[in-house]
């Protein structure tokens, strides 16, 4: 069995409306979140062999932010990622070296919460109980999902995951609850 991890990444900013989006930083709030799931990660025994990070500036704070983390995995900024598709994210998740156990993809919503829902799939959404009623619903920033993956990376497809675990910050004493209805990146 493999691992997938997917972080959408942590509250950003908005203070300054010249800055391109790709340059959007976390904020405040975004940083305690973040450091509220390193937390949850390493007291669960989360430690990825590969991170796939999207190269905007607020996965790679998330990233940063959520570190060090256990075993030093393989870290990939990757344009591609950047408010990719859940078609997208899939792709490149298939291009993963087939030695890797565990990995934890950091990027964007739509794209993140549509790839969860997706792996999850229509049979896993209807009979996964709260938890995929939950998935259902929202993908606030900084949340996690885990999943267990049976095929080899490069045959990963829709309904090709089992949610195990859905960790947003809400569920963390250490961090910052937040408006469960955020906006999509």
């Amino acid at each position: 069995m493999r691992q997938l991890l997917l972080l959408r990444h942590a509250k950003s900013s908005w203070d300054d409306p010249r800055l391109p989006d790709h340059a959007r930083p976390i904020n405040a709030r975004g940083r305690r979140n973040a450091a509220a799931m390193a937390e949850a990660m390493r007291e669960l025994g989360l430690a990825p062999d590969v991170v796939l990070v999207s190269s905007a500036r607020r996965t790679l704070q998330t990233l940063e932010a959520i570190g060090p983390l256990d075993g030093s995995p393989l870290v990939e900024p990757m344009d591609a990622l950047y408010l990719a598709p859940w078609q997208t994210l899939l792709e490149t998740l298939r291009g993963v070296r087939e030695t890797a156990r565990s990995v934890l993809l950091i990027g964007h919503n739509p794209g993140l919460h549509e790839l969860a829902m997706a792996l999850v799939g229509p049979a896993g959404m209807a009979g996964g109980g709260p938890m995929a009623a939950r998935l259902a619903l929202s993908y606030p920033t900084a949340t996690l999902t885990e999943f267990s993956v049976a095929l080899p990376w490069r045959l990963l497809e829709a309904g090709g995951g089992r949610l195990l675990r859905m960790l947003a910050p809400a569920d963390l004493p250490s961090a910052e609850a937040g408006d469960m209805t955020e906006t999509p990146s």
